[in-house]
């Protein structure tokens, strides 16, 4: 009912997951994120607790893989379930049961994972990762955007659209960008629209918060602000 892309930013270190589906609010089960350790996104007839647990057990040092092998262990409804996971190395794994609806499938490629149920076709994937390929030169939220939207083109989730999410953590415990649409008619170009919103005043006023190495942040409201509209003036 959904596809999902989980890509690495080399230049930063940053993961980020971008997914969209037919069905209502789909930013508030299928991605999750640690950070410093990886991402996991749960699909298909989704269970939580894969995303859950499957960051956990990425902190305790498990691969992907076992990880995946882990969470089957435990669930006897997995062959309805599709999960994928990208670990701070870049290892990946992915599974996709039986029951799965088809076009249903996984990609991979250097620093990226792209899962789909429910699809209109192969093409979804092979778009979607063809279009992240092609924009590395654009800033990460942009670029994953990009690929997903490319994905819709080749016809997306078979039913249709509703939902679409856009998760993107650094080095922090706290994302750095959470955008959600989570009921709208073309939900992508809320989602892009969303992300521009974003840069005009949040992406310059996220540094300021506090960090693990950085407990209080900064809160002087004259160094902020001035720094926020020095970055608006600029066009950053």
């Amino acid at each position: 009912m959904t596809w999902s892309i989980i890509a690495r930013d080399s230049p930063t270190g940053r993961f980020g997951i971008a997914v969209a589906t037919r069905f209502f609010a789909v930013g508030a089960r299928v991605p999750h994120i640690a950070a410093g350790f990886g991402a996991v996104a749960t699909q298909a007839l989704v269970n939580p607790y894969y995303g859950i647990d499957g960051l956990t057990l990425l902190r305790a040092g498990k691969s992907p893989r076992e990880a995946i092998e882990l969470l089957k262990a435990g669930d006897s409804g997995h062959a309805s379930r599709q999960v994928h996971i990208m670990d701070a190395t870049g290892r990946i794994a992915a599974y996709t049961g039986p029951e799965c609806v088809d076009w249903c499938g996984h990609v991979e490629g250097d620093g990226f994972s792209i899962a789909g149920n429910m699809l209109a076709g192969a093409a979804v994937l092979d778009d979607t990762a063809a279009a992240f390929i092609a924009h590395a030169n654009l800033p990460f939220a942009r670029r994953l955007i990009a690929a997903m939207h490319a994905g819709e083109a080749a016809g997306g989730d078979k039913r249709g659209k509703q939902s679409a999410a856009l998760l993107i953590h650094g080095s922090e415990e706290w994302s750095d960008l959470d955008l959600r649409v989570d009921d709208h008619t073309d939900p992508l170009r809320e989602l892009e629209r969303l992300e521009a919103v974003s840069r005009e005043r949040w992406v310059h006023f996220r540094p300021f918060l506090p960090t693990r190495k950085n407990p209080g942040g900064i809160t002087d409201r004259n160094i902020i602000d001035a720094s926020v509209e020095a970055a608006v003036a600029a066009g950053k």
